[in-house]
C-alpha cells in the first residue's frame, strides 16, 4: 500500500473555481481501481492551503491515475487558477501496527 500526503495553495479569489474542479476530480479518482481513499482539505488554520491525503493499493495504480483524462485536465487548468506551492510525497505502508 502507498500513501500520499502533500498540500498546494491557491489564491481566496479562485478557491470557489478550483473547488468544483477538486470535487470532480474527488468523485472521479474514487472510482479509479486501486484508489483506496483520495481528498482534499482547507487548512483551517492557514486559509487557502490545501491538504491532500491518498490511499493507493499499489504504486503502479497511482502511475495510471496520473494518466487519466481527469488528472490530465486538473493538471492542465491548475495554472490558470492560481495554483502553487505543491508539495506532494509517497510513502509506501507495511503491515506494521495501526495506531
Amino acid at each position: 500500500m502507498l500513501a500520499v500526503i502533500g498540500s498546494f495553495r491557491l489564491p481566496p479569489d479562485r478557491q470557489a473555481e478550483a473547488i468544483s474542479e477538486l470535487q470532480r476530480v474527488v468523485a472521479e479518482t474514487l472510482k479509479e481501481p486501486g484508489c483506496l481513499a483520495y481528498s482534499y482539505a482547507e487548512d483551517i488554520g492557514e486559509p487557502g492551503l490545501f491538504r491532500v491525503t491518498e490511499l493507493w493499493t499499489t504504486r503502479a495504480a497511482l502511475e495510471v491515475h496520473f494518466t487519466t483524462p481527469h488528472m490530465r485536465h486538473w493538471a492542465e487548468i491548475r495554472p490558470t487558477l492560481g495554483f502553487h506551492d505543491r508539495h506532494v510525497m509517497a510513502y509506501p505502508l507495511g503491515d506494521g501496527e495501526q495506531l
